[in-house]
């Protein structure tokens, strides 16, 4: 009797969420009612869909306060992707913790426009080279679109190459993405890679004086290192530029994402070092998202494609 008593009592989801809902709108976070579905559905190991199918479901004792330690963390502003340990990116899950940035559905362009345009050139076996790779996010999702490609996945940290191993393992690429550590084009020499078809990078691009005013999210847990970009954020597009183009094989071209308002700055520079055929890259929202640049006399180069 008192058994059947505790489980009519016990909290039900939709009650739940109404009140987790309300917690962390009371501590500023912006998508309350989507994060708290989002990290409910995650304790219980279900799809957000079935919290409403199973809206009168109970929760037992350890649900409950694996979702309330989940909460807590969240009103501290920890992103939820830092709370669930994961992140989909281009349909792929991945592993992500505060040793690497979070993907974000802005480059997911990045990785659009370098398989469409190796498509449209006929290269169905390129050497890639992923400049500071983190959770390893690009090199995976694009092996995973050109299956014939052999990637290099470089980064300084070695922490953050430890979260991208663990990703390129439990997605079976171990095969076709390589690791490395190293600044810039230091772990390239020597290799195969050491002249690639593509390089393509998410550099850090913001200003160091702006990082401090970031939101909350990202200020307080995202690495700092895989933020700053130098007194105008513009540092690691010019170190960029200026090894790229002697090592692009003659069907090359660099991909590049950039902060809002960077697009004319950074094309300026890869003119300055080269490249040619500058193509700005737009998001979803019509922003520019990713500048490309092309080796010179490259077949299939901007206006072709």
């Amino acid at each position: 009797m008192n058994t059947a008593e505790s489980t009519v009592q016990a909290p039900q989801l939709i009650d739940i969420l109404r009140r987790s809902t309300a917690f962390l709108a009371r501590n500023g976070v912006e998508s309350a009612r989507l994060d708290a579905e989002v990290l409910l559905a995650n304790v219980l190991d279900l799809d957000r869909i079935q919290l409403y199918v199973q809206h009168d479901r109970p929760l037992i004792p350890v649900e409950l306060e694996g979702y309330r330690d989940a909460l807590k963390r969240r009103a501290r502003r920890m992103p939820v992707a830092y709370v669930t340990g994961r992140k989909e990116f281009m349909s792929l899950d991945f592993a992500v913790d505060s040793r690497v940035l979070i993907p974000r559905p802005d480059t997911e362009v990045l990785v659009e426009a370098v398989i469409s345009r190796l498509a449209a050139l006929g290269v169905d076996d390129p050497l890639v080279v992923d400049i500071g790779t983190g959770s390893g996010a690009i090199a995976c999702a694009i092996s995973q679109g050109l299956p014939g490609a052999r990637l290099l996945a470089t980064d300084i940290s070695g922490d953050a190459l430890e979260v991208a191993e663990s990703n390129v393992a439990r997605l079976g690429l171990s095969g076709r993405v390589f690791l490395a550590q190293g600044d810039l084009f230091q772990p390239t020499v020597g290799t195969e890679f050491e002249h690639m078809d593509v390089l393509v990078s998410n550099p850090p691009y913001v200003p160091s004086r702006d990082i401090p005013s970031l939101a909350p999210e990202i200020s307080r847990y995202e690495p700092h290192l895989a933020l700053d970009g130098g007194p105008d954020g513009l540092d690691f597009y010019r170190r960029i530029a200026e090894g790229a183009p002697s090592r692009l094989t003659g069907r090359g071209f660099v991909a590049l994402e950039v902060g809002d308002g960077q697009a004319t700055s950074v094309s300026e520079i890869l003119a300055d070092a080269g490249l040619v055929d500058l193509e700005p890259i737009s998001d979803y929202s019509g922003d520019t998202r990713a500048v490309i640049g092309w080796a010179p006399g490259v077949r299939g180069g901007a206006d072709e494609l």
